[in-house]
């Protein structure tokens, strides 16, 4: 059985896990791309019921394009996300994979929002492109 640290880059806030995660995906929407700082965003699905959170953590919700909201969980003392609830995926926490600080973490095996991805990333020809 594999455990899993998250933090965030202070480490106040904290989460751990010793399950799989159900999904790996890279995400190229603009809310992603202002969250991240990045290009992209690379976000790992767990079962809620799997993971403990420890410290304290402040909220930001925001609604997408499509209306459906997420609510985005962060260290009040550092600003890093931790985690994000998505009100249309009940029973899942989404975790940004580079909380893990894990080089040896599995790959992302899905691609969602592409309409939004720079035109310089480039992807693995394995990869499944949720439209």
């Amino acid at each position: 059985m594999t455990q899993r640290v998250a933090t965030c880059s202070c480490r106040q806030l904290m989460l751990r896990t010793t399950e799989e995660p159900l999904r790996i995906s890279i995400c190229h929407c603009h809310a992603c791309q202002r969250r991240t700082g990045s290009a992209f965003g690379v976000q790992a699905r767990f079962r809620e019921a799997g993971v403990v959170i420890r410290g304290n953590a402040t909220q930001y919700v925001r609604v997408g394009d499509t209306g459906g909201s997420a609510t985005f969980y962060f260290c009040p003392v550092c600003g890093a996300t931790l985690y994000y609830r998505l009100d249309t995926v009940e029973g899942l926490i989404g975790v940004p994979v580079g909380a893990f600080a894990n080089p040896a973490f599995p790959a992302p095996s899905i691609s969602v929002f592409e309409e939004c991805m720079h035109s310089w990333v480039l992807l693995p020809d394995d990869m499944e492109h949720e439209r």
